[in-house]
């Protein structure tokens, strides 16, 4: 007797949840910038509070046996909570079995796509969040950005990117300070870099506008928590023949060191 070909064997959602957990990070834009934290897997609860440390102040000038004065270290506690976020695709039995292409590799790449956009939409949402001073306003020239890596202080050098609008982008190509991906491709921090100025890979992204603020981020500025893996469920309805597939995540992003970014407001 010959086997049967059931659509279990065509989707496998244990392996489309594999694939997706396997990709996901290299598929997410904000990677490179932020750390990825997969110690809450499999842990109870779902909020995180981790300290926020006030700096101590520079040391002071002592004098032949005298007593050095203390001081106390303060803290602060800040909490974010996990949240979920999922996508779902259907397709019918003829979709499956006749379909030009491959669309049970469609779905997989369609739902990595949806799910690594929504973590890069929080982290813009994340960032958006940068407090007053770390923040540069009516930024309106490209030596505006210039002169807001002065937040940065004394730790002004390092790798970063710069996250614009395609206008803004326009404008720094057209300045002599900008130079090309070709120049810089082997070093760039962040893939898909269009461009190096100030000392900054150029990220463009559509979800910027002319009238919304850009960013400058240094690596580790940023963190994501995942809590859990992917998990993708399949279901059917027998009666239309249609088959549904849901990938889920657990996750949440926040802004891990304050002092590694900057916002500049137009």
């Amino acid at each position: 007797m010959g086997q049967t070909t059931k659509l279990a064997n065509l989707i496998n959602p244990e392996v489309l949840a594999d694939y997706i957990d396997v990709k996901l990070i290299n598929k997410i834009v904000f990677a490179p910038l932020a750390q990825v934290d997969t110690t809450l897997v499999g842990a109870p609860g779902d909020t995180i509070k981790f300290p926020a440390y006030t700096y101590i102040g520079a040391a002071s000038d002592l004098t032949e046996a005298s007593a050095i004065s203390t001081v106390s270290l303060n803290a602060s506690t800040v909490s974010v909570k996990i949240k979920e976020a999922g996508k779902g695709v259907e397709i019918t039995d003829t979709a499956i079995l006749s379909a030009f292409g491959n669309p049970v590799t469609e779905i997989g790449n369609q739902l990595l796509k949806a799910m690594a956009d929504k973590v890069d939409i929080d982290f813009l949402s994340t960032l958006s969040g940068i407090a007053a001073g770390k923040t540069k306003s009516g930024v309106s020239t490209v030596m505006d950005i210039s002169d807001s890596l002065e937040l940065f202080g004394e730790d002004i050098d390092g790798q970063k990117a710069l996250l614009v609008s395609p206008s803004m982008y326009t404008k720094i190509r057209n300045t002599k300070d900008w130079a090309p991906a070709s120049e810089f491709a082997a070093g760039a921090l962040v893939r898909g870099a269009v461009g190096q100025i100030f000392g900054c890979d150029i990220m463009v992204s559509n979800r910027l506008t002319a009238s919304q603020n850009a960013y400058i981020v240094k690596p580790g500025a940023l963190r994501l928590v995942l809590k859990r893996d992917t998990l993708l469920e399949a279901d059917r309805d027998i009666l239309r023949r249609v088959n549904v597939y849901t990938a889920t995540k657990h996750y949440v992003t926040y802004l891990y060191n304050a002092a590694n970014a900057i916002k500049l407001t137009t």
